[in-house]
Order: C-alpha cells, then sequence, then structure tokens
C-alpha cells in the first residue's frame, strides 16, 4: 500500500465502500455531459476559425463543404494554404493562453475550497461557464463578430474553472467514494467515459456540421453544459462526508496545494509524488499536443478531409478511451499498474509514428487503430497520485493535477502549433513523431 496514512485509510474504507456501490455511477453524467460539449467544440472552433480566416485570405478551401485544405488545387506546395494553417494554429494558440493562465488561478482555489465546501459546487460552476462561453461563440457566429472574441467566451470560462475543474472534481469525487483497491479502475471507467463522450460528439459534430452548418451544433453544446450544471444542482448526492463553509478567496487553498508537494515528512512520499507528476505532464501533453493539429493534419493535402472524415477520426482517437479501459482490466488480471501504464505507451509511441507517416485515410485510420492502449497509463498514475495523499486532501490533488493539465495544454499548444508550421516544408508528420520521441521519457521515469 502507497498511502502515507496507512492507519487512516484501514478505518475509513468499510465506511465508504455502501457509497462507492451507491454514488459512483452518479457523477458519470456530469462528466459525459462535459465532454460532449467540449468533443463537439474543439474541432468545430477549428474548423470556424478556418473558413473565416481562409475567407479573409481569399482562400477557397472550405471545411464545412468537405474540400477542405485541397481548394486551391497545388497541394502541400500552396503558399496561401500554409499562410492559412499557419494563422489558424497561431489562434488556436492564443486561445489556449488565454484560458490557461485564468484557470491556473481558479482551478487552485476551487479545488481545495471542495475539500471543505463539497464537490457540488466545483462542479456547478464550471459547467455553466462552459454554457456562457457557447453563448458567446453563438454570438460571434450570428452578428459575424471578430474572431477575437472568442478570447472573451474563454475567458470567462476559466474564471469559473473550465473543463479542468470538472475533471478535477469528477475524479476527487471518485476518490471520496472508492478505497485503494478499485480505485485504478474506477478513475479507468471515468477516462472511459470521456472516451465514450468524445466519440458521440465528434460523429455528430461532423455530420452536423457538413449538413447544417457551425450555428446549431454550437446550440446543443449550449445545451449540454446547461444539462450538466443542472444535473450537478438537483440530482448529484455530495460525496464529502463532512461539508463545512469555507472562504473562497484565501491564500490557504494554495498553502494546501504547496504542502503536498514540498511540507516535511512522508519525504518518500513526495518523492513520488513529484515522478509521477511529472510522467503525466509528459504523456499528456503529447496527448493535447497531437489533439491540438490532428484537425489541420486532416484538413489539407494529402489527406484533404472533409468535416464527415474528420468526425470519424476524431471519434477513433476517443474509440482508444474505452479499447484502453477494456485493455487496462483484462491486463490487471495478470501484470502490475505499473506494466500496464509501459504498454500503454509502447502503443501511443507506435501509433503516432504510423501517423507521423500517414499520406493516405486507410494509414490514418491504422495509426489510430495502433492507438488502441494509448490511455491506459493515465489512470493508472491518476491512482497512484490518489494513494499518496490523505483523504482530505483529493480536491487539493486533483486541482494541482487539473493544473498540471492545464500546463500540458499551454506548453502542447505552444509546441505543436509552432512546430507544425515549421516542419511544414520538410515532414508534415515532424510533430507527432516528435511526441513519439518524448514519450521515451515518461516510460524510462515509470521503469
Amino acid at each position: 500500500m502507497e498511502a502515507p496514512f496507512p492507519l487512516l485509510v484501514a478505518t475509513k474504507a468499510p465506511t465508504i465502500l455502501p457509497a462507492e456501490r451507491r454514488c459512483h455511477t452518479w457523477v458519470s453524467p456530469v462528466l459525459f455531459l462535459g465532454t460532449v460539449a467540449l468533443g463537439l467544440q474543439a474541432p468545430l472552433c477549428t474548423q470556424y476559425l478556418w473558413d473565416r480566416l481562409g475567407a479573409q485570405l481569399g482562400y477557397n478551401g472550405s471545411a464545412a463543404s468537405g474540400s477542405a485544405g485541397c481548394g486551391n488545387a497545388s497541394g502541400a506546395g500552396d503558399l496561401r494554404q500554409q499562410e492559412l494553417e499557419t494563422l489558424v494554429s497561431h489562434w488556436n494558440l492564443y486561445i489556449n493562453l488565454a484560458g490557461f493562465f485564468v484557470a491556473l488561478f481558479s482551478v487552485t482555489v476551487f479545488g481545495p475550497w471542495s475539500d471543505s465546501v463539497g464537490r457540488r459546487p466545483a462542479l456547478i460552476l464550471p459547467a455553466a461557464g462552459m454554457a456562457l462561453q457557447a453563448a458567446i461563440y453563438l454570438l460571434v457566429m450570428y452578428l459575424r463578430l471578430h474572431v477575437g472574441y472568442f478570447l472573451l467566451g474563454r475567458i470567462l470560462c476559466s474564471l469559473m474553472g473550465d473543463y479542468n475543474l470538472i475533471l478535477a472534481s469528477c475524479f476527487a469525487y471518485v476518490a471520496d467514494i472508492s478505497d485503494q483497491r478499485s480505485r485504478t479502475f474506477r478513475i479507468a471507467i471515468l477516462e472511459a467515459c470521456l472516451g465514450v463522450a468524445g466519440m458521440l460528439a465528434s460523429i455528430i459534430g461532423g455530420q452536423w456540421l457538413k449538413a447544417q452548418g457551425y450555428i446549431n451544433p454550437f446550440w446543443l453544446v449550449f445545451a449540454v453544459s446547461l444539462a450538466a450544471a443542472l444535473y450537478a444542482a438537483l440530482c448529484l448526492q455530495e460525496s464529502v462526508k463532512e461539508s463545512k463553509p469555507a472562504k473562497l478567496f484565501t491564500l490557504s487553498h494554495y498553502m494546501s496545494v504547496y504542502r503536498l508537494y514540498a511540507a516535511p515528512g512522508y519525504q518518500r512520499s513526495r518523492q513520488k509524488l513529484v515522478l509521477y507528476s511529472l510522467t503525466f505532464f509528459l504523456i499528456v501533453t503529447i496527448h493535447f499536443g497531437a489533439k491540438d493539429i490532428f484537425v489541420l493534419y486532416e484538413l489539407s493535402s494529402p489527406l484533404c478531409w472533409g468535416s464527415d472524415l474528420i468526425g470519424y477520426g476524431s471519434a477513433a482517437s476517443y474509440l482508444t478511451y474505452l479499447s484502453s479501459l477494456a485493455g487496462l482490466r483484462a491486463l490487471q488480471l495478470c501484470l502490475e499498474d505499473t506494466w500496464v501504464a509501459e504498454l500503454g505507451l509502447l502503443s501511443n509511441v507506435s501509433g503516432l509514428v504510423v501517423i507521423s507517416l500517414a499520406s493516405t485515410t486507410p494509414l490514418m485510420f491504422t495509426g489510430y487503430g495502433i492507438l488502441f492502449l494509448s490511455m491506459a497509463a493515465t489512470p493508472v498514475i491518476r491512482a497512484k497520485l490518489s494513494k499518496l495523499v490523505d483523504e482530505k486532501d483529493q480536491g487539493a490533488l486533483f486541482a494541482s493535477v487539473a493544473c498540471v493539465e492545464g500546463l500540458c495544454s499551454l506548453v502542447a499548444t505552444g509546441v505543436f502549433n509552432a512546430l507544425y508550421p515549421a516542419s511544414l516544408h520538410f515532414m508534415k508528420g515532424f510533430p507527432f513523431l516528435f511526441g513519439a520521441i518524448i514519450l521515451l521519457i515518461p516510460a524510462a521515469l515509470i521503469g
């Protein structure tokens, strides 16, 4: 047992097992709905930027029409296409930067705060923020406002915690109601929920965009975000046993996160906490970075995918959550969690190498297929991190993990959106190959 508080775990576990059976599935709809909203919004936003900015540049390759990236018939050498790809990737960078710095402040406040007041408020606020962001995006589309207003929507959403706070609160909720033996698989179930929701959103978004354009799918983003907030407010049971009022804006929340990594005592556990956090950072950075440029990579030549194929490709990437859950459950019967994580990294490295060389649709989907176990490493690391801290610090822990994920998004966006246009002239798939090489570092750290 890796927890630094074995007596506390031993006395608490019998009292929380009934709650595990009763409450575990109840938090899943919040995560499911939030992920549907995000899974619809992210690729649609990139394609909308492609169309709006392409129209300003006089480029006639349309993401919605299915001829994206191939409209000027000059392939990868078309300078105007490369200019558009660079502009869209830079706008993605600006939007993610705007969200990260605000969310870094808000998540580290709301996460530890939820250790006192409960998880429900920390689920309601970010879901409402995502609904507000969708409403602003709709105004941009209806009124043809400048795409810079996307920054405003992202900042307001981040002030309320953004999607990372939903993730942190849901994982902390599961940690509240599960014992250490089942925690890895319970967390993997939540990650599989991410995959089901993302796959559904990707298929719906691609087909809907092709049929009716951008506005109606974004109304669905608004509706499911609002539904997640209402579900958390009206239906979800609280998992914190002794919730109590607490100040929101206080330095003690930041100190509770700091103490996890720097407080004296349990030095071995603190060292593991730092190493697992570094491993998590590298894995998730590559995951986010690859997903950031998948749509751009597929829009342009030689693949020249339309919105329907982009939807199927995004669904295939989300399917890895489900296949990784099944693989993790099967491999846990004969292997330690650490070896399961290593096999997951091997799957990730192999898939990215194939995608980096993909010049045809079948080869691209082959790369997606090889990624079938690529998401097995993250639930193992989340569970190991959770076991290293006290039960009363789960909110602070997963808030720090959410901040790490925000930093992952920032670094991934900066590196991959800069590396992608810079490598167009010598190897278009080089960012994926770069990611595969970086993943050898967490494989060594886990080993």
